[in-house]
């Protein structure tokens, strides 16, 4: 019965700061992708600047959810990050390799899809950065409905 109660509580805990965690992963996500490509210099591809139209305005629809108490924007944050997931978890099949090279590349001022900028640990590209983000946030948004289903 203990360990029931320790799951209920950190649950609880989850879901009362659900939206603190998410704003602090998009945010951390946001700034990533702004010093790689406003600092490191590495030139966002076409998938990137989808995941990126999907993960920027979740700082501002999560700091305004913070300052005014809002709960009722996890359903669209939701739609936001499963899309995001499904684009940065594509991005990140592509670029190991997993399926073919898109013909992103042949627009204008682009980089290849496939590019991979970074590799950390041997698989970690920023599209799995991103996906992970993305997931995260999913997540969270669902820990606060259920909590919201068992009031």
């Amino acid at each position: 019965m203990v360990g029931h109660k320790r799951r209920s509580s950190v649950f609880d805990f989850t879901a009362d700061n659900s939206f603190l965690f998410a704003f602090i992963v998009a945010l951390t996500a946001t700034a990533g992708s702004l010093f790689y490509s406003e600092i490191a210099g590495f030139t966002p591809c076409v998938l990137c600047w989808y995941q990126r139209i999907l993960m920027y305005p979740q700082v501002l629809l999560f700091g305004a959810a913070l300052w005014k108490s809002e709960e009722r924007i996890a359903d669209y944050i939701m739609v936001m990050s499963v899309v995001g997931a499904f684009i940065a978890g594509y991005h990140y099949l592509l670029q190991i390799g997993v399926l073919p090279e898109l013909p992103c590349s042949a627009v204008g001022f682009s980089v290849s899809c496939a590019q991979i900028f970074t590799m950390g640990l041997g698989y970690i590209t920023i599209p799995l950065m991103a996906f992970t983000a993305f997931v995260i946030i999913t997540l969270l948004m669902a820990v606060k409905k259920q909590s919201k289903k068992n009031v």
